[in-house]
């Protein structure tokens, strides 16, 4: 990286402020990025994720109760408590 040489402080303060305003946006891109990854994770779609190779294989009907029930399955033992 090519060292940079500056003639006043405003031209310090502009690249200064520029990269306040680029660490922002990077830090705002990420917890985005987290927002959506948290949206995406959900039983729904994790038991989706996992019956799609299978969905040949498994009759419609069966298939649509499985996607209804697991969820449900997934959510009660992350909800309960330790030693119950």
């Amino acid at each position: 990286m090519e060292t940079k040489k500056y003639s006043s402080y405003a031209a310090i303060d502009r690249d200064l402020e520029i990269l306040k305003l680029e660490k922002e946006i990077s830090y705002q891109k990420l917890v985005l990025s987290i927002q959506r990854t948290k949206d995406e994770i959900t039983p729904e779609n994790i038991v989706s994720g996992f019956l799609a190779p299978y969905k040949e294989a498994i009759p419609n009907q069966l298939l649509s109760i499985i996607k209804s029930v697991v969820p449900y399955i997934i959510s009660y033992f992350i909800n309960r408590k330790r030693g119950d």
